[in-house]
Order: C-alpha cells, then structure tokens, then sequence
C-alpha cells in the first residue's frame, strides 16, 4: 500500500498530544476526587466508575482519527483489473524436432492442443494471431478475434528443417506493429508467446530479435517444450534432440517476458492458462480511501453507544 498525499500523514502526529492531554485530565480529575475527607458522601457524588471501560471510548475515539487521517492521506493499493484488448502472437516452433515422441503422441500435435485450450481461455475481445517458423517464419494468421480461422491454422501446421527463433520473434513482433498501426497511439498492449524446443540455427539471432522486442515495448514469453532426453527418428535412425531451456529463458528475460518449462501436454496447458490470466489483467493503483474512512464512521457509532451504554451520555 502507498500513499498519494503522504504528507497528511503528519496529523497523525496530534495523536500522542490527545493521549498525553488525556492522561493529564485523568490524573487532575482524581486529585480532585481524593479532596472529600467524608468517604460516605464520596461515594454518592462520585459513584464507581466503570473500571478499565471508561477508558475503552477515548481509546477508540483516537483509532477513529488515526483511521480518518489515514484514509485523508489518499491510500492506494495494487488492483488487477480486466484488460478490455490486447493483441497476442502466437509463436508457434514447427521444426523437424517438435516430431519427437517425449511428449505424447508428439511434441507438435501436444503444442497444438494447448494452444487450442489457450485460445478458449483468452478473452474474447483479445486479437490473437499464429506465427509458425522452422528455417523461416511466416505469419499464418495475423491478428484476429476469429477464433475459428485461428483453430483452422493450428490444425493445419506442418513440420520444416531448422529453427529460426530470432525469425519467429521478429515476425510477430511486425504482425503485432501492423495491426496496432490502425489505432494510432491508442493500439492494444502486445505479447509475443513463443513455443519451441531447440536452440537457434537459422535466421537472425535471439538477442537481436530481444532487442527489437525491449524497445518495441512487447513483453516475450517463451516456453521450452520437451525433455532432456527427447529423440526423433530419422532416416531409420534415432537423433537426440534436447530442449535447449537456458537459450528461451534469456530470450525471454531479455525480452521482458517470463520463461516456462513444459515437459508435458498437461503442463504446457497449465503454462498457457498461466500467461493467460497475466494478459487477460493488467495492474492499477487505485484509492481506497474509502475503506479507511468507513471503518472511522463505524468505530464513531461504537464510541458513541459505549459512551451512551455506561455513561449516558455522548463523548
């Protein structure tokens, strides 16, 4: 929690001076009291007092201005509210790596279910689109709210040689400058997700492709899909192929985004529903004076019914 108006906090400072005016007033009001030698007539003009209760509504009357001074100070907290839009590019790894069995039926066809799950769990209003790169990248479906049309695309990726990461970042980082181009300075917030499994062989770089997305403002989120011990059958032959996590955790830490581990079509569901929910919010700081405040009103109507119960009168 923060403060908007923090000076005000200074009037808390009156506090302690009530405490100690207060404590003064209840020692002089004793002395007084001790000046009638006549126990007796003590007793009937200075009945018992309620004891420690006498004490209970000037103890609370105090919180209820520390708490309305408190609430005058503009408090602020971290709210997560719903994004209205957003655009999101799904960077999809479709190299020859992603046929590798770690992942049932294959690393690929495990891919394209969650991201299917994905697409049900973003908000409607959200624009989401499909880049696909194994030696090169291409954009398959560019920013969109038809999820149909999206569903059509995943279903229908296809394997190639290499992997050209850098490629598939730099191509959804355009579809995403594309599409935001129409809305001029009002274009939705963007998020590269990327999904692969092997190390970069072709294309540009991933740093460079971080680099153009830390100053293009677009967060990348990478996900290393497999295990260590994955392999792929080739040429009647069994070719080890890795995830290569350490290289997609710096890309997406240069990048500005989080890194994910999927070693299975159960957890990359979990990872996209995860990345899901941090898109679908965004964090505001907002007043909540108010509570402060009514908690002060509430604790006034307890003062005052104290005071009314066993004094009979009001504070």
């Amino acid at each position: 929690m923060s403060f908007l108006d923090p000076a005000r906090l200074l009037l808390l400072l009156a506090l302690p001076v009530l405490v100690a005016l207060y404590v003064v007033v209840q020692v002089r009001r004793g002395k007084y009291a001790v000046r009638f030698t006549n126990l007796a007539l003590l007793e009937k003009v200075a009945p018992t007092r309620p004891g420690w209760r006498r004490h209970l509504p000037a103890a609370v009357f105090l919180l209820m201005l520390g708490l309305f001074v408190t609430g005058f100070s503009r408090p602020a907290a971290d709210v997560r509210v719903p994004r209205e839009q957003a655009t999101i590019m799904l960077a999809i790894d479709v190299s020859h790596s992603m046929r590798a069995g770690d992942v049932q039926p294959n690393r690929l066809e495990g891919a394209k279910d969650a991201a299917r799950t994905f697409l049900e769990r973003v908000p409607d209003r959200f624009n989401v689109g499909l880049v696909a790169f194994s030696g090169t990248a291409s954009v398959v479906v560019p920013p969109t709210t038809d999820r149909p049309a999206m569903r059509t695309a995943i279903d229908g990726l296809s394997l190639g040689p290499r992997t050209a990461i850098g490629e598939g970042v730099i191509a959804s980082l355009d579809a995403i400058a594309g599409f935001g181009a129409q809305f001029g300075e009002e274009a939705p917030p963007g998020r590269v997700v990327l999904l692969s499994d092997g190390t970069n062989t072709a294309g540009r770089s991933p740093e460079e492709a971080a680099q153009r997305a830390a100053q293009a403002g677009v967060p990348v989120s990478t996900i290393a899909y497999g295990t260590p011990g994955g392999v792929m059958v080739q040429g009647g032959r069994q070719i080890p192929v890795p995830v290569d996590g350490p290289a997609l955790e710096r890309l997406a830490q240069d990048a500005g985004g989080r890194f994910y581990e999927a070693a299975s079509g159960d957890e990359l569901r979990g990872v996209y529903e995860d990345i899901g929910s941090s898109i679908g919010y965004r964090v505001e700081q907002r007043e909540i004076w108010g509570w402060f405040i009514g908690a002060g009103l509430l604790l006034s109507c307890v003062v005052a019914a104290g005071s009314l119960l066993w004094f009979s009168r009001l504070p």
